[in-house]
């Protein structure tokens, strides 16, 4: 082995087995790897993934796992660059088939959304806001207890034996209330239900 200018040892005729053997001490190690099958290694990873960005990424994580695994390549099974082809073929299967998941699952969601309504002319903004006036105003002229009853079932979302015991009055007097309320409502409002 010769010396390089910098007094670093040169390993670049080294084999594979050796060069990944060494990467726990030395580096240097996993640049020389990849400058045997970094274009390997992207290549396989492009013409799967179709995606250079993803293709690139697929691409370090191979090398950085060659990295933390190299106990992983076993020598006697076969070469490193048909490991690193079937890690490469793997890991990209399992990438698309991730994104491929996650694109149905967003489909069936948006599938299964209802429509949005569409936008509000500004007819139907006026008419809602004259609406909500009406709607108003007859709650007002409601008696002050129907009305209260009315306010705290639909409102405050209290059942009427809730409603009984806020206000301190029996069960059969708030449903009552409640019914006078909404009749006097229906009446007042029946064209804005139709």
């Amino acid at each position: 082995m010769g010396e390089r200018a910098g007094g670093s040892v040169d390993r670049s005729d080294q084999p594979d087995e050796r060069l990944v053997g060494a990467l726990a001490d030395d580096p240097s190690a996993l640049g020389l790897l990849y400058d045997r099958y970094g274009s390997l290694v992207y290549g396989l990873a492009l013409a799967i993934l179709t995606n250079r960005d993803e293709a690139e990424d697929l691409t370090q994580e191979i090398f950085l796992s060659l990295h933390d695994h190299n106990r992983a390549f076993d020598p006697a099974r076969g070469s490193l660059g048909a490991y690193l082809t079937t890690l490469t073929r793997s890991r990209a299967i399992d990438k698309l088939r991730g994104g491929s998941r996650r694109v149905r699952i967003l489909r069936t969601q948006w599938e299964a959304e209802p429509a949005l309504p569409p936008p509000a002319t500004p007819m139907d903004e006026a008419s809602r806001r004259q609406a909500a006036v009406r709607v108003r105003q007859a709650l007002a002229d409601l008696p002050p207890s129907e009305r209260r009853a009315l306010e705290l079932f639909y409102y405050q979302g209290m059942t009427q034996a809730e409603i009984a015991e806020h206000v301190g009055a029996p069960l059969g007097t708030v449903k009552s209330w409640c019914r006078r309320g909404l009749l006097s409502l229906r009446d007042v409002l029946g064209d804005l239900a139709e």
